[in-house]
């Protein structure tokens, strides 16, 4: 050991020095560290809203597309299907959609904004199951109707609303999506800006 005097203002430097640099890294480190909390831009655009292009569906046809992992359905309903829909209420658990699994501007006798335009998660309210879009089939399933969903897993039914039928395993209405119409052509699923 030295017995060379103690040079305090060298000491209080590299003190300093020592803290300033060991801040600066810190902060280095952090920075990336809590960038990574932030959600991946796949995680951001698997819940982003989606457009669908109805200009080419065609009355009775049912597309799907996928939003936040989900099918989604979108038909176009016939005069036919609108007119059969009346008709068997009295056979709907929920026929007048008091359940809220769907938007408060869907609260309609069609569940829609546009009576001819049908939007719906496409999973079945038991257990998670997708139905099956029967056109001119469902008639076999229940009598009177020509068209609906039909989950085979456990037999629950749905009408063109994506109501449930009672004596099925189901317990609700098919969910409806927050949707709006962008165009005559464009729907924006995934956000609700009013009826259109």
């Amino acid at each position: 050991m030295s017995n060379a005097p103690v040079d305090n203002g060298r000491r209080r430097f590299l003190t300093i020095a020592t803290s300033v640099v060991g801040g600066v890294g810190a902060a280095g480190a952090a920075v990336p560290f809590i960038a990574s909390w932030n959600p991946s831009e796949r995680a951001k655009s698997a819940g982003a809203p989606v457009e669908v292009d109805i200009s080419k569906l065609e009355p009775g046809q049912l597309i799907r597309v996928e939003w936040r992992g989900k099918p989604v359905w979108v038909v176009s309903r016939t005069p036919k299907m609108l007119e059969q829909m009346k008709e068997h209420e009295g056979q709907l658990r929920d026929p007048q959609s008091q359940e809220p699994q769907q938007l408060e501007s869907s609260t309609n006798d069609y569940r829609s904004l546009r009576p001819e335009i049908f939007l719906a998660v496409g999973i079945c309210t038991h257990l998670g199951c997708s139905p099956q879009f029967l056109s001119g089939g469902f008639g076999e399933k229940v009598e009177g109707t020509d068209d609906g969903f039909y989950c085979p897993c456990h037999g629950s039914k749905f009408d063109m609303a994506g109501r449930v039928f009672q004596s099925v395993p189901a317990p609700l209405n098919l969910e409806i999506p927050p949707y709006t119409f962008l165009d005559e052509t464009t729907i924006l699923v995934g956000e609700e800006r009013g009826v259109a």
